[in-house]
């Protein structure tokens, strides 16, 4: 059992209250998953410009050494923001691949988080509130954002193993489910030159996901084909850089609510997640058909 929320703005003047809204909704869910907690946050990109987000155990030691590194590694405009465990590497995009590799060669602690022009991804294990305040997520602005509660099933309780997983540029996914075909979905993307990180099956779903973006789907094609190739019960919450997109099972047996006004567009495990939300009290409302796929773009 997990706990899930989203948030889809429309109207622009809430984005500087995004952050907070998403931390409300998601410590509203605690209960349903204590283990570990994350947010992923879009917010405006950057022309040419691309933000890596990092997370280390080590953190004092590493994001020094990082900055030190790619200091010397050229003179191009470069930005590093430390939050607590995690650092925004802001970079010019030509230069991505480039900085990939330094961090995946020469900083064996780092764990890279999310790669976009838009998102922000902050996990760590502990309780949605704990979390979001090591991360100071309520005084964060966006356009749209999704969280996760986990309570563990698949594997085991780390950073690495909570939600959201991000495997594609500006994509992510969380989920609350199992997967019962995840390893050998995990061996078939291996094929396909895409790499699984942990032994989590939501990792799996997110990757499959990308492997279909990549092939040329969008996000609604993507999700329709999931529901013949995802093997399981679940409900899948996924965020694009454009706007992000629901899936559950044919079965549904996962629960799921979604809320719609002229203002945004919010997503919860239940109910109880969106009654703080503004003017819920005349939004239309409603349970997510079983194996129907939702989404919506800016």
């Amino acid at each position: 059992m997990c706990g899930i929320v989203g948030l889809f703005l429309k109207d622009k003047s809430l984005e500087t209250a995004l952050g907070e809204m998403l931390t409300q909704m998601l410590i509203t869910m605690s209960d349903r998953g204590p283990d570990s907690a994350g947010i992923a946050i879009y917010k405006n990109p950057t022309n040419s410009f691309t933000k890596i987000t990092v997370q280390s155990s080590q953190p004092q030691i590493d994001f020094k050494n990082i900055k030190t590194e790619l200091d010397n590694f050229s003179n191009q405009k470069l930005e590093i923001i430390t939050i607590d465990t995690h650092a925004i590497i802001t970079i010019e995009t030509k230069y991505l691949n480039n900085i990939k590799e330094i961090l995946t060669t020469s900083f064996h602690n780092i764990r890279i988080m999310s790669i976009g022009d838009s998102i922000e991804i902050y996990k760590e294990v502990g309780l949605p509130e704990t979390v979001a305040n090591r991360f100071d997520i309520s005084k964060m602005s966006g356009s749209h954002g999704i969280g996760h509660t986990r309570m563990a099933t698949e594997s085991a309780v780390t950073t690495m193993g909570a939600h959201p997983f991000s495997t594609g540029n500006d994509q992510c996914l969380v989920h609350n489910g199992s997967l019962s075909n995840h390893n050998s979905l995990r061996r078939k993307l291996l094929k396909e030159g895409i790499k699984c990180e942990t032994d989590n099956d939501t990792e799996v779903a997110a990757a499959y996901l990308t492997y279909k973006m990549n092939d040329g789907y969008n996000l609604g094609d993507a999700l329709k084909a999931g529901i013949t190739e995802l093997d399981g019960f679940y409900t899948f919450l996924v965020g694009t850089k454009s706007g992000f997109g629901v899936l559950r099972d044919p079965i549904a047996c996962k629960p799921a609510v979604l809320a719609e006004t002229e203002q945004y567009v919010a997503f919860g495990s239940e109910y109880r997640a969106l009654v703080n939300l503004p003017n819920i009290d005349i939004a239309k409302v409603w349970e997510p058909e079983p194996a129907t796929v939702y989404f919506w773009e800016h």
